[in-house]
Protein backbone atom coordinates (compact mmCIF):
# COMPACT_ATOMS: atom_id res chain seq x y z
CA UNK A 1 0.00 0.00 0.00
CA UNK A 2 2.86 2.65 1.30
CA UNK A 3 4.07 2.52 -3.08
CA UNK A 4 0.80 2.62 -3.84
CA UNK A 5 0.11 5.74 -2.29
CA UNK A 6 3.56 7.53 -2.89
CA UNK A 7 2.69 7.34 -6.35
CA UNK A 8 -1.06 8.32 -6.12
CA UNK A 9 0.52 11.72 -4.50
CA UNK A 10 2.57 11.52 -7.35
CA UNK A 11 0.12 11.26 -9.51
CA UNK A 12 -1.38 14.81 -8.15
CA UNK A 13 1.93 16.34 -8.67
CA UNK A 14 1.93 15.38 -12.20
CA UNK A 15 -1.30 16.57 -13.00
CA UNK A 16 -1.43 19.45 -11.37
CA UNK A 17 2.30 19.98 -13.24
CA UNK A 18 0.89 19.08 -16.71
CA UNK A 19 -2.22 22.12 -16.41
CA UNK A 20 0.67 24.76 -14.96
CA UNK A 21 2.93 23.72 -17.90
CA UNK A 22 -0.24 23.54 -20.38
CA UNK A 23 -1.31 26.96 -19.43
CA UNK A 24 1.83 28.51 -19.79
CA UNK A 25 2.90 27.04 -23.42
CA UNK A 26 -0.72 28.32 -24.38
CA UNK A 27 -2.10 24.97 -25.19
CA UNK A 28 -4.34 24.89 -28.84
CA UNK A 29 -7.57 26.31 -27.67
CA UNK A 30 -10.16 24.57 -30.14
CA UNK A 31 -13.73 25.20 -30.34
CA UNK A 32 -16.05 22.68 -29.33
CA UNK A 33 -16.83 22.44 -32.99
CA UNK A 34 -13.67 22.07 -34.14
CA UNK A 35 -12.97 18.93 -32.28
CA UNK A 36 -14.56 16.69 -34.67
CA UNK A 37 -11.37 14.28 -35.75
CA UNK A 38 -8.77 13.84 -32.87
CA UNK A 39 -6.73 12.55 -35.77
CA UNK A 40 -5.99 15.96 -37.15
CA UNK A 41 -4.75 17.35 -34.00
CA UNK A 42 -2.39 14.68 -33.03
CA UNK A 43 0.97 14.33 -34.46
CA UNK A 44 2.97 10.97 -34.53
CA UNK A 45 5.76 12.80 -32.06
CA UNK A 46 2.46 13.82 -30.14
CA UNK A 47 1.15 10.05 -29.92
CA UNK A 48 4.81 8.65 -28.85
CA UNK A 49 4.98 10.96 -25.81
CA UNK A 50 1.30 10.47 -24.66
CA UNK A 51 2.08 6.54 -25.32
CA UNK A 52 5.61 6.83 -23.22
CA UNK A 53 3.33 8.59 -20.60
CA UNK A 54 0.93 6.20 -20.64
CA UNK A 55 3.55 2.99 -20.06
CA UNK A 56 4.22 5.61 -16.61
CA UNK A 57 0.67 4.06 -15.15
CA UNK A 58 2.54 0.59 -14.99
CA UNK A 59 3.15 1.93 -11.42
CA UNK A 60 0.03 1.32 -9.17
CA UNK A 61 -1.43 4.44 -7.92
CA UNK A 62 -0.74 6.34 -11.30
CA UNK A 63 -3.49 6.93 -13.18
CA UNK A 64 -3.26 5.76 -16.56
CA UNK A 65 -6.09 8.10 -17.90
CA UNK A 66 -4.27 11.49 -15.98
CA UNK A 67 -1.13 10.30 -17.07
CA UNK A 68 -1.69 10.03 -20.58
CA UNK A 69 -3.93 13.45 -20.89
CA UNK A 70 -1.05 15.09 -18.84
CA UNK A 71 1.46 13.90 -21.65
CA UNK A 72 -1.15 15.02 -24.66
CA UNK A 73 -1.08 18.98 -22.55
CA UNK A 74 2.60 19.10 -22.21
CA UNK A 75 2.63 18.42 -26.35
CA UNK A 76 -0.15 21.37 -26.58
CA UNK A 77 -2.80 19.01 -27.14
CA UNK A 78 -6.39 20.14 -25.92
CA UNK A 79 -7.78 18.64 -22.93
CA UNK A 80 -10.74 17.28 -24.68
CA UNK A 81 -8.61 16.03 -27.28
CA UNK A 82 -6.67 14.20 -24.99
CA UNK A 83 -9.19 12.70 -23.04
CA UNK A 84 -10.98 11.36 -26.29
CA UNK A 85 -7.29 9.67 -27.08
CA UNK A 86 -6.48 8.56 -23.97
CA UNK A 87 -9.55 6.65 -24.20
CA UNK A 88 -9.07 5.26 -27.57
CA UNK A 89 -5.63 4.53 -26.28
CA UNK A 90 -7.48 2.00 -23.36
CA UNK A 91 -9.34 -0.11 -26.01
CA UNK A 92 -7.18 -2.40 -27.29
CA UNK A 93 -5.42 -2.66 -23.86
CA UNK A 94 -9.11 -3.80 -22.49
CA UNK A 95 -10.30 -5.95 -25.88
CA UNK A 96 -6.98 -7.64 -25.22
CA UNK A 97 -8.13 -8.12 -21.26
CA UNK A 98 -10.96 -9.20 -22.09
CA UNK A 99 -10.07 -11.47 -25.28
CA UNK A 100 -7.74 -13.48 -23.12
CA UNK A 101 -9.79 -14.22 -19.89
CA UNK A 102 -12.88 -14.95 -21.85
CA UNK A 103 -11.42 -18.71 -22.87
CA UNK A 104 -11.77 -19.24 -19.06
CA UNK A 105 -15.14 -18.81 -18.83
CA UNK A 106 -16.13 -21.86 -20.47
CA UNK A 107 -14.05 -24.11 -18.65
CA UNK A 108 -16.20 -26.76 -16.27
CA UNK A 109 -15.78 -24.99 -12.92
CA UNK A 110 -16.44 -21.30 -14.42
CA UNK A 111 -19.19 -22.03 -16.47
CA UNK A 112 -22.02 -21.46 -13.82
CA UNK A 113 -20.61 -18.12 -14.02
CA UNK A 114 -21.08 -16.99 -17.74
CA UNK A 115 -24.70 -15.47 -16.41
CA UNK A 116 -23.28 -12.97 -13.80
CA UNK A 117 -20.31 -11.84 -15.96
CA UNK A 118 -22.14 -11.18 -19.46
CA UNK A 119 -24.46 -9.14 -17.09
CA UNK A 120 -21.87 -7.65 -15.14
CA UNK A 121 -20.02 -6.99 -18.46
CA UNK A 122 -23.04 -5.01 -19.92
CA UNK A 123 -23.55 -2.77 -16.82
CA UNK A 124 -19.89 -1.97 -17.19
CA UNK A 125 -19.78 -1.39 -20.52
CA UNK A 126 -22.77 1.40 -20.25
CA UNK A 127 -21.76 2.65 -17.31
CA UNK A 128 -18.11 3.63 -19.29
CA UNK A 129 -19.82 4.31 -22.51
CA UNK A 130 -21.97 7.41 -19.96
CA UNK A 131 -18.37 7.99 -18.10
CA UNK A 132 -16.55 8.50 -21.08
CA UNK A 133 -19.31 11.02 -22.47
CA UNK A 134 -19.51 12.80 -19.42
CA UNK A 135 -15.65 13.49 -19.25
CA UNK A 136 -15.28 14.46 -22.90
CA UNK A 137 -17.91 17.58 -22.28
CA UNK A 138 -16.32 17.90 -19.03
CA UNK A 139 -12.76 18.68 -20.69
CA UNK A 140 -14.09 20.66 -23.41
CA UNK A 141 -14.36 23.17 -20.60
CA UNK A 142 -12.47 22.01 -17.53
CA UNK A 143 -9.11 20.84 -16.21
CA UNK A 144 -7.82 17.80 -14.15
CA UNK A 145 -7.09 19.98 -11.16
CA UNK A 146 -10.23 18.52 -9.23
CA UNK A 147 -8.52 15.20 -9.59
CA UNK A 148 -5.38 16.14 -8.51
CA UNK A 149 -6.21 17.66 -5.91
CA UNK A 150 -8.11 14.65 -5.11
CA UNK A 151 -4.95 11.96 -5.64
CA UNK A 152 -2.86 14.49 -3.18
CA UNK A 153 -5.37 14.32 -0.53
CA UNK A 154 -5.81 10.21 -0.71
CA UNK A 155 -2.21 9.56 -1.44
CA UNK A 156 -1.15 11.87 1.21
CA UNK A 157 -3.48 10.61 3.62
CA UNK A 158 -2.41 6.99 2.49
CA UNK A 159 1.05 7.47 3.37
CA UNK A 160 0.74 9.12 6.84
CA UNK A 161 -1.25 5.96 7.23
CA UNK A 162 0.37 2.95 6.00
CA UNK A 163 3.77 4.49 6.87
Amino acid sequence: PLPSAFFLTINGLILIAAERLSRKNSAISLHEDAVDNIATHITPVSALAVGFGQSLALFAGISRFGITISAGLLRKMHHSVSAEFAFLLALPVIAGASLLKLPELFTPELRHLAGPVIAGSIVSFAATYFSISFLVKWFKTKTLYPFAIYCLIVGLISILRFA
